[in-house]
């Protein structure tokens, strides 16, 4: 078997509800490692004395799986093969493929000894369907891509080398891909990874997006997604993409905008982050920032000559570390500036940070610092940057972007 990189953060979640009466759902991109991470799951199970009769797993992506069946034949094949004196781990991946999963899932959910894992590429499998439902008696685990720690890992790179250029290391990490598959891809050559994205982005707006919503104008729905991916870390509003492509004659109305913008975060290419009124302490309503789930996927997006802003591409992968941490994320609005990232921690904490590339004249280092010195409370202030010898400040911690990528 391949060797497969331990998701330690997410198994962990997972096992802290192992047999605790609620459903797992595990959430994310496709091909964002969620059914490799069900095969860690259960070879965990398996290590810990469980046998392969109390296992089931259904992939839902196959043919056999869901053709000419309905939940109701899928719930008693299920429940035909359950160990009756034991528990029972039931596996259903992908199972937004089930027309009336909901019922299958709340079925076995009320049968005795029986623990449910699913999986979904799309969000809207919790916010309709699953949750009407099943409110109160699912946790979620939201999956992301490779992280930079996980990615090293995956090449076989020993961080302790101090003597690594982890500047190049980062910008194969952002021009390829942070997604599994497409870092197995990598020794076969950038070609192999860019039809791989190809094809699974395509997968993503026909079976996920178009399909499903019945999308008739494909031009202009990929109008608005290359336009999301031309202006990660900005401030955009449906009604400024909508004036933005009519300048380039393109009709679309902002109403349009906002529906597929929707569509887009549901199926997590793009996640959203809200406004904060660092001053009010409350979350505003308008122009939101976009980023990308994966940097890679840019190349389809905006073509392999992109020329996107490396300080937003830097900015874009502290959110997502931001999320792997589990952090509730905002942008911070103040008087005639804004702080990237205010966050509230696991723990419940405020944290700021500020993203920069590098802070190498004095107008570009007052301009990252000053908006984090105007906020006047005692929560945590970082600045990170690519500067090998940071230099703290006025209270506001100044750390190396790739030493805080990688700390545990």
């Amino acid at each position: 078997m391949k060797n497969l990189i331990e998701r330690t953060e997410y198994l962990d979640k997972l096992w802290s509800y192992k047999d605790k009466d609620i459903i797992k759902v595990v959430t994310g991109l496709r091909r964002s490692g969620k059914s490799t991470l069900l095969e860690l799951f259960r070879n965990h199970l398996l290590k810990n004395n469980v046998m392969p009769e109390q296992i089931q797993l259904y992939n839902f992506e196959l043919p056999e799986n869901f053709l000419n069946k309905t939940w109701e034949t899928l719930y008693f094949e299920i429940k035909s093969k359950l160990q009756t004196d034991k528990s029972n781990y039931i596996f259903l991946d992908e199972i937004q493929n089930i027309a009336n999963f909901e019922k299958l899932v709340d079925g076995l959910y009320a049968t005795e000894n029986t623990d449910v894992y699913i999986t979904g590429s799309n969000a809207n499998l919790l916010s309709s369907e699953l949750a009407t439902l099943l409110s109160g008696r699912y946790i979620e685990v939201s999956i992301l891509p490779f992280s930079f720690a996980e990615y090293l890992e995956a090449r076989s790179i020993d961080i302790s080398n101090k003597y690594l250029n982890y500047e190049a290391l980062f910008y194969d990490y952002v021009n390829e891909t942070s997604l599994p598959k497409g870092v197995d891809l990598r020794e076969e050559g950038f070609d192999k990874i860019y039809e791989y994205l190809e094809a699974l982005y395509t997968t993503i707006i026909e079976k996920d997006i178009t399909q499903r919503y019945k999308i008739n104008d494909k031009r202009a729905f990929g109008n608005v997604a290359k336009f999301l991916a031309g202006n990660i870390g900005n401030q955009v509003s449906p009604s400024s993409i909508s004036k933005a492509l009519k300048a380039d004659n393109q009709n679309i109305h902002h109403a349009t905008v906002e529906k597929f913008i929707g569509y887009l975060v549901e199926s997590f290419v793009f996640y959203c982050v809200n406004r904060f009124d660092v001053k009010g302490k409350k979350q505003l309503a308008t122009q939101e920032k976009y980023y990308l789930v994966d940097l890679g996927l840019l190349n389809i997006l905006l073509g392999r000559e992109k020329t996107a802003d490396r300080g937003h591409i830097l900015e874009n992968i502290v959110y997502l570390e931001l999320l792997r941490r589990g952090c509730k994320i905002w942008t911070g609005a103040l008087r005639n500036s804004e702080i990237d990232f205010v966050v509230k921690n696991r723990i419940g904490e405020i944290e700021y940070y500020q993203v920069s590339w590098e802070i190498s004249s004095t107008e570009t280092e007052e301009r990252e610092f000053s908006p984090l010195k105007k906020v006047k409370d005692n929560y945590p202030k970082f600045l990170l940057t690519t500067e090998s010898f940071p230099q703290s400040r006025d209270g506001i911690i100044h750390r190396n972007v790739f030493e805080w990528l990688l700390e545990k």
